[in-house]
């Protein structure tokens, strides 16, 4: 059975450049969550020459759009959406800094080389499993862009959130080396 590495945030380049496509991780600490009507909102900012709602350096981006919390719950459901709706957005904020994105699905070739030239790493989170993944959120907090509902962006505290090293900063990427492990067993 494979180590499961302990991850604390803030995730700095140096934390980045230990971790290796098909590693499993478990994620404490503050991490943001925002969707593709949240990035697109960031990026005008930046165009605008206005600051962002937090700091991308060294952050964690969860691409998840959570269900409202029940009685006694801190949030709802929070399960990964599609990481490819983000990927216009996502190398200018890797350029600013931005070390980590989890979601779920591929990559575009633009975003791997962006991982590869600042050092920021892909975490796949396990679609399906809102429920559990919701459990390991301690506290969240909506902090920008409230009348997008469950898009705006939150800042959340976790503590183990299970995630898995899909495209490392060298390039790795998970999806290929599993297809290509895959081929060879037939």
């Amino acid at each position: 059975m494979q180590n499961i590495i302990k991850i604390q945030t803030p995730l700095t380049k140096e934390k980045v450049k230990q971790l290796k496509a098909g590693d499993n991780v478990s994620i404490s600490g503050t991490i943001y969550t925002a969707r593709d009507a949240a990035h697109k909102r960031m990026i005008s900012l930046i165009e605008e020459g206005k600051s962002l709602p937090f700091d991308v350096k060294d952050q964690i981006i969860y691409y998840v759009g959570p269900c409202p919390a029940r009685p006694g719950q801190v949030i709802g459901s929070a399960g990964p959406t599609t990481s490819g709706r983000m990927d216009a957005y996502a190398p200018t904020l890797i350029s600013m800094g931005l070390t980590g994105m989890i979601g779920k699905g591929l990559r575009s070739k633009e975003v791997i080389d962006s991982m590869i030239k600042y050092g920021a790493v892909y975490f796949g989170a396990i679609g399906g499993a809102g429920a559990l993944i919701a459990s390991t959120i301690e506290s969240e907090e909506v902090i920008a862009f409230p009348d997008l509902g469950t898009e705006a962006i939150r800042k959340l505290v976790v503590r183990d959130f299970p995630a898995t090293v899909v495209i490392d900063c060298y390039g790795n990427n998970l999806y290929e080396i599993g297809r290509k492990r895959y081929m060879v067993a037939e």
